[in-house]
């Protein structure tokens, strides 16, 4: 599906991917709804695109029915961007029952719900596409991230089961999965403040917007977002987690913690 003169509804969109993928799908012609928790901040960003016409939506999607408010505020779209997300990364235990039920709302119910409200009108006008960002920790466990592994399984498995479905019944309509790795300058490293580890190489915000561009464009079921040896290491933990997970031991524990304790006021 060509961008040009669509309306997209973007999630997380205040974020620092967010903000990437807001500017990459303007600058391709397409027409923003723009949703976060951050109303000044959705404001600015909307100022700032090039085009016109590009709305903000309120909303924290952490809410019981949020989702469902934020589909009638959107309105008619052509493309959703299921982008926010909460890094809930940490010891399982550590979490509230409430901290739980939060991740999984923001990481996996929401973005079924949008898909489930949005994807209706789009059937009907035999053209639309739900893009999913989720990590290549969907593909690949690690330590102190069963929680955030669980989110980001779950919603690159809907992803990929949906767009069977949508394609195989002839909708018109496609889904995609964005898995970005290791990014540098936004996200939860930049965020943590913990350095991203080593050897294993970093994108930027940027690729992972074209990666999304390309996804819609394209109507790639998958798209990884990292260097090549990142991809490779995801791609053999998804074979051999368990032999993935011993080679973690020590210092990807280590580093797994240090994020986890710069995000514990994010869940």
């Amino acid at each position: 599906m060509r961008i040009d003169g669509k309306r997209a509804l973007v999630t997380g969109a205040t974020g620092g991917l967010g903000r990437a993928i807001a500017r990459a799908l303007a600058e391709g012609g397409a027409q923003l709804v723009l949703s976060s928790r951050k109303e000044a901040d959705l404001q600015e960003l909307a100022d700032s695109l090039p085009g016109s016409g590009h709305t903000i939506a309120v909303s924290d999607l952490a809410e019981p029915g949020a989702a469902e408010a934020l589909a009638v505020v959107a309105g008619k779209v052509d493309l959703l961007v299921a982008n926010a997300g909460l890094p809930a990364s940490g010891w399982v235990e550590d979490f509230s029952p409430e901290e739980i039920s939060r991740a999984v709302r923001v990481n996996l119910e929401a973005p079924m719900i949008l898909a489930r409200l949005l994807m209706g009108p789009m059937i009907e006008r035999g053209e639309g596409h739900l893009v999913f960002v989720s990590s290549l920790a969907g593909k690949a466990p690690s330590p102190r991230a069963s929680l955030y592994n669980g989110t980001k399984f779950g919603l690159r498995g809907f992803a990929l089961a949906l767009r069977e479905d949508l394609i195989g019944k002839g909708t018109g309509v496609s889904a995609s999965v964005v898995m970005p790795g290791f990014i540098r300058d936004a996200g939860m490293f930049a965020d943590s403040g913990s350095k991203t580890p080593p050897g294993v190489g970093t994108a930027s915000p940027e690729e992972v917007a074209t990666g999304v561009i390309r996804a819609v464009e394209s109507d790639r079921a998958e798209v990884a977002v990292a260097p090549p040896q990142q991809r490779a290491l995801a791609h053999f933990a998804h074979f051999f987690p368990a032999v993935s997970l011993r080679a973690q031991r020590g210092g990807g524990t280590k580093v797994a913690e240090k994020l986890a304790k710069g995000q514990t006021d994010k869940r």
